[in-house]
């Protein structure tokens, strides 16, 4: 799979055979065969791993009670798992596979905040929504939480293509991480968010 991963983003899904995978690795495309019958049901594996990977590297998170501070770890360790694996990462979020759609397996896992990070980030979300943790005017969980997504996305692939950038001077990572994070949570996040309001003198709550 690291074999078939790296031809994949050198060169293409589609322009990659499992007979140019095999050569990489000095199979021969008959014993790859026998673990993958075809290149969809490899790419599948391939994905398989690296979502369950990543779904795994956050839910450790699911023990912090406070959904707002749950969603800043959470958009932290997203980007901590693309510059640690950031073949993987390319290959999960930056490449498209033509022809290739989700199997019922998929579709079981995709609502399930334990197999799928996604799902993880959207519980978080609708839990801060329930506790009126959001501005008032956001009410859609998705949207929040895709904001949230694209948001930390930008750090983590541009990190991934341009960190050796000679043009670039950047800040340190987890700088420009905490400060993604903080800044897209302030947006969204009402300002009394979290506060406990004193009761007034002379009246009983």
């Amino acid at each position: 799979m690291d074999a078939a991963r790296q031809l994949f983003l050198r060169e293409g899904y589609d322009a990659v055979s499992m007979r140019r995978i095999a050569d990489a690795i000095e199979y021969s495309p008959t014993a790859i065969y026998v673990y993958f019958k075809d290149k969809e049901s490899l790419i599948r594996e391939m994905c398989r791993v690296d979502f369950g990977n990543l779904a795994g590297a956050v839910g450790n998170l699911a023990k912090i009670a406070d959904p707002i501070e749950r969603i800043r770890q959470l958009g932290v360790a997203y980007i901590r798992f693309a510059v640690q694996k950031p073949n993987h990462y390319r290959l999960m979020f930056m490449t498209t596979f033509s022809g290739i759609g989700p199997t019922a397996a998929d579709i079981e896992r995709k609502n399930n905040p334990d197999q799928d990070a996604y799902a993880f980030l959207i519980q978080a979300v609708r839990e801060g929504l329930a506790a009126g943790r959001f501005r008032p005017e956001l009410t859609s969980a998705e949207l929040i939480a895709q904001v949230l997504w694209s948001a930390v996305h930008g750090v983590a692939s541009l990190h991934i293509v341009k960190a050796n950038d000679p043009w670039l001077e950047w800040a340190p990572l987890e700088q420009r991480t905490n400060l993604a994070v903080d800044a897209i949570l302030r947006g969204l996040v009402r300002e009394d968010s979290g506060k406990k309001t004193a009761p007034a003198k002379g009246k009983k709550r």
